[in-house]
């Protein structure tokens, strides 16, 4: 599944297509896909994971699931989930979920738990791991409520980074620990994008997909954890377990 980052990166990508009227529009997404003819773009957003299409009383979100793509003035041999014809190029979605919003935009999205969005609020956040003290932290910081756009890549890196056992109790880790946490989620999720861009995201990992820590040495441990059950890698001996 596409993380915060990658959709970042799609909106930019796509900006030749924002002021433009659509010329036709068809795909097999469940929407009234003729009523977007002759509809202007008025914006692209993200919102953590959401890709959306912004008109002027409604708006196209698109998710892209675990195997969703994209192409932008080509196509696939698949029939699109949504193809956008416009007198520039065109815009093609493929095994996504598309919905329409309707009304503005802003009134579906708060956007200060969006942890790449100028409206970050980190003490938000804080306010919000508190009201889930027996959670376990990995699922915390999948939580799109809280850090919308982290995935489980960058959830990962940053327990990592932080010296943080995936299972811990979030009550039980120490109040320093759980600020670095929550900074880290919005830092790491803008070197994501940096190295995505770069086309070297990989070559970064220090922990994801890894079988052995890079600062002991010694074999990651590698788990589904969490009421998620999604993978973590870990290490035992520098990765403090609070419980």
């Amino acid at each position: 599944m596409p993380e915060g980052p990658s959709i970042v990166i799609l909106k930019e990508e796509v900006q030749q297509f924002a002021g433009q009227k659509i010329i036709s529009a068809s795909g097999n997404a469940h929407i009234d896909i003729a009523s977007l003819k002759d509809k202007t773009v008025l914006a692209f957003k993200t919102w953590g994971k959401h890709f959306l299409i912004c008109f002027d009383s409604f708006t196209v979100k698109i998710h892209m699931l675990m195997f969703g793509t994209y192409r932008i003035n080509e196509r696939k041999v698949s029939k699109p989930r949504l193809s956008l014809v416009f007198a520039n190029g065109e815009l093609n979605f493929y095994t996504c979920s598309v919905k329409i919003l309707e009304g503005d935009v802003d009134s579906h999205y708060d956007w200060s738990v969006d942890v790449m969005n100028e409206n970050w609020n980190p003490k938000k956040a804080q306010l919000s791991m508190d009201k889930m003290p027996e959670k376990m932290i990995c699922d915390v910081i999948l939580d799109q409520d809280i850090f919308s756009g982290v995935g489980n890549i960058i959830k990962n890196e940053v327990l990592y980074r932080c010296y943080v056992h995936p299972e811990s109790i979030v009550a039980k880790i120490p109040p320093h620990v759980k600020s670095q946490l929550i900074a880290e989620c919005s830092t790491y999720s803008f070197e994501f994008l940096y190295w995505k861009k770069k086309f070297e995201l990989k070559k970064h990992w220090e922990a994801y997909t890894k079988s052995t820590c890079l600062r002991c040495n010694l074999p990651f441990q590698k788990k589904q954890t969490g009421l998620r059950k999604r993978r973590s890698f870990f290490c035992t001996n520098c990765q403090q377990l609070y419980i």
